[in-house]
């Protein structure tokens, strides 16, 4: 298979996502639909390395994920980040649903090794997976490696919808609010993002330079600069305490756009957004590759029930911190469910809803500044950190 014919194949895929999205109003996700297409994919006639072939190998990805994250960074400011630790305790609240559940629940259907196994990838991403399947292969239970790689790959088909679900009920409920003038406008403005006059002044640290030379390449130097001191402070770190630099990319990104050296969304402003975007999914889409339908028949059971269990024990815990602090079911489920696939896409489903929800432009402000702040926290939250402490607390268990 060529590079283009592999690359045309690929964004495809992900444009038939897209489009069963929009026709469905975002109850189908796309993520959800390109999944399926990718394993379907995968199982018939796609090579193993298609991901790669099409110009997207690891290294590659690698370096989206920096500048992404970095990037999402610029669209939180500190005090966003101090005002979501609601968000932050409802995340945790769901993973020791997880916990909880697995752990009782789960251990009375499966065995011990079986559920430790399972709860890190759930609650996490790729690193967590791998974590916990290079200790059950070192631990001579190779059924339970891949199983551990297989569960973190399914289980966004069971994120994706019900995040969808859940963000369409809290959209209409803060959408009947605003309509009824039960959300000032005042408070409103104070969590939207800077204004287009502010926007124009930004990044103040170079307000003095001739607009000419902020060009596509400058924004581009100074996110690489960000993401590599994140890259820098984690490494330097390590022999105290293991901090992710994709974590530190998004306090740095926060920190970058604070002090004025990044702007807002600079990689929407060197229009490079959406192809970063699609190499990073291109990239988690990859590992469906493992999961072979052999695999599948022989893990299916323990599978679909520990997802079963596991959400069922985030959703009971999230909904009693929710309530606890004044949040809604649906928001915090929503908010917890980030644990079963992380970024890109909780900003991904997130905007899908909100542009399903509504044409109106101020209203569409309104939805995201409430919606997408959380759902980004939350996602770091579970995925980039917990996770991978879990991972190597679990690991010993082995």
């Amino acid at each position: 298979m060529t590079q283009m014919l592999a690359f045309s194949i690929l964004v495809l895929i992900l444009f038939i996502g897209e489009i069963v999205s929009i026709r469905t109003r975002a109850w189908i996700p796309s993520m959800f639909i390109s999944a399926v297409l990718f394993l379907i994919g995968y199982w018939t006639f796609f090579p193993a390395d298609i991901v790669a072939l099409a110009g997207v190998p690891s290294g590659v990805a690698v370096l989206l994920i920096y500048l992404l994250i970095t990037n999402m960074g610029t669209l939180l400011s500190l005090n966003e980040l101090k005002a979501q630790w609601r968000t932050i305790l409802i995340a945790l609240a769901g993973i020791a649903g997880i916990v909880a559940a697995l752990f009782s629940i789960g251990t009375l259907l499966f065995d011990f090794q079986t559920v430790v196994v399972a709860i890190p990838p759930l609650v996490g991403g790729v690193v967590s997976a791998l974590i916990m399947s290079e200790g059950a292969q070192a631990a001579g239970l190779p059924t339970l490696a891949v199983f551990a790689i297989v569960i973190y790959v399914m289980q966004g088909f069971a994120g994706y919808p019900l995040t969808s679900i859940m963000l369409k009920r809290e959209g209409r409920n803060l959408l009947k609010k605003y309509r009824n003038n039960e959300l000032t406008e005042r408070k409103l403005v104070e969590e939207q993002p800077a204004s287009p006059e502010e926007e124009l002044r930004e990044p103040k640290m170079f307000a003095r330079m001739p607009e000419k030379y902020n060009t596509d390449f400058f924004k581009f130097t100074r996110l690489a600069f960000v993401g590599y001191l994140a890259y820098l402070v984690s490494t330097l770190a390590a022999p105290v305490v293991e901090i992710s630099p994709f974590v530190l990319c998004l306090f740095f990104g926060v920190v970058g756009r604070s002090i004025g050296f990044l702007e807002r969304h600079p990689l929407q402003k060197a229009n490079a957004f959406g192809f970063a975007i699609m190499g990073l999914l291109l990239f988690i889409f990859d590992g469906l590759k493992n999961a072979t339908p052999s695999m599948m028949l022989e893990i299916v059971y323990p599978l679909i029930a520990c997802i079963v269990i596991g959400v069922a024990g985030m959703y009971v815990f999230s909904f009693i911190m929710g309530k606890i602090l004044k949040i809604s079911k649906e928001m915090a489920f929503a908010v917890s469910l980030t644990a079963l696939y992380g970024f890109p896409a909780d900003y991904i489903i997130t905007v899908e809803v909100i542009n399903a929800l509504t044409k109106d432009a101020k209203e569409r402000e309104v939805l995201m500044s409430h919606m997408l702040p959380p759902m980004l926290v939350a996602g770091f939250i579970t995925v980039t950190i917990v996770s991978v402490v879990l991972a190597g607390i679990f690991v010993g268990f082995l």
